[in-house]
């Protein structure tokens, strides 16, 4: 569940501006903080080139600074020039690394080549490609317009496709290696109502990669997949939760206790495109502090009976049992 993607319906001036809510997690999350610096050793992504989309802000922004930190020249895409440059000039200082940014639409193949070419130019081909860019709405379905299915559609899958089929072919045809990485969701599992269009086309990304880590493995390249539960990034739940009343309630389905980090998030990514995974392709990793199987049991909801009320209940087992 990709929150930094989600626009939500509501006029921006009714939209809740306090993050005074997204530090209250459960008790048990003080067992489980969140680790925010690189894991892997320095320079493990030196020589390298990594081509991330959706790379100015948010996840896409969290896992190239930490490729830049560990040695990575990185690329990154978006269709806002002016976002991509702050955060490239940003990355930059922080790390002494070039960060080079490209506009694109990954709806528009001519787009994706274009800065594919830029990187190929001033870097060479990617050895680290990350799929990120995402677009999502909340809608009921009967209210969607053919025009909304195509737009989400157009950005998920056909974007992930234009970007992972040009770069593909020009690394056969170079005989170059790569590591593939796509973001997806967890519920491109289960399906989920009124994010049909974006339950769909991640759905069909985490197949997509599947089907390449079988057919292109013979050329070199690995593909996997991250599916990501609610992460906390600058913004988005004044987007998909202006009351707060989201988070709270998505914290108490989550065992952990408490929201993802996006550099949580940037560490698993970057493990997964690192050599350290050499042998990792065709996987698809869930990553939301146990929230999908909270929800999915069928008893899960017992965690909220109290100690009285076990006893009761145990008297009553124990009766029956006994009859």
């Amino acid at each position: 569940m990709l929150l930094n993607d989600i626009r939500y319906f509501l006029p921006r001036n009714s939209f809740h501006t306090s993050s005074s809510y997204l530090s209250d997690d459960r008790p048990q999350a003080k067992f489980f903080p969140a680790l925010t610096t690189p894991m892997l050793p320095k320079d493990s992504f030196k020589g390298k080139t990594a081509f991330i989309t959706g790379g100015g802000t948010g996840l896409g922004k969290a896992m190239a600074t930490m490729l830049s930190q560990l040695g990575a020249q990185v690329v990154i895409s978006s269709r806002k020039l002016d976002v991509l440059e702050k955060t490239a000039e940003e990355i930059t200082q922080l790390t002494g690394n070039k960060v080079l940014p490209v506009t694109a639409d990954v709806r528009n193949p001519e787009d994706i080549k274009m800065s594919v070419d830029q990187c190929v130019s001033t870097f060479g081909l990617p050895n680290v490609i990350i799929n990120n860019a995402a677009g999502n709405f909340i809608s009921p379905s009967e209210r969607l317009s053919a025009n909304a299915w195509k737009t989400i559609i157009d950005i998920v899958l056909n974007g992930t496709a234009h970007v992972t089929l040009d770069i593909g072919k020009r690394l056969i045809a170079a005989s170059q290696g790569a590591a593939f990485l796509a973001i997806t969701t967890i519920y491109a599992e289960s399906g989920s109502g009124f994010v049909v269009p974006s339950a769909s086309a991640k759905s069909a990304v985490e197949t997509l990669s599947l089907s390449l880590a079988s057919e292109w493995g013979r050329y070199g390249m690995r593909f996997n997949c991250i599916a990501p539960g609610p992460i906390m990034t600058k913004g988005a739940f004044s987007r998909l939760d202006p009351t707060g009343s989201f988070s709270e309630h998505v914290k108490e389905r989550i065992p952990i206790g408490r929201l993802g980090h996006p550099n949580e998030l940037a560490n698993m990514a970057l493990y997964l495109v690192s050599d350290y995974s050499n042998w990792v392709t065709g996987a698809i990793f869930r990553f939301d502090g146990g929230e999908y199987p909270s929800i999915a049991g069928e008893f899960n909801q017992l965690k909220e009976v109290t100690n009285e009320q076990w006893d009761i209940m145990e008297k009553i087992i124990r009766k029956v049992k006994g009859s």
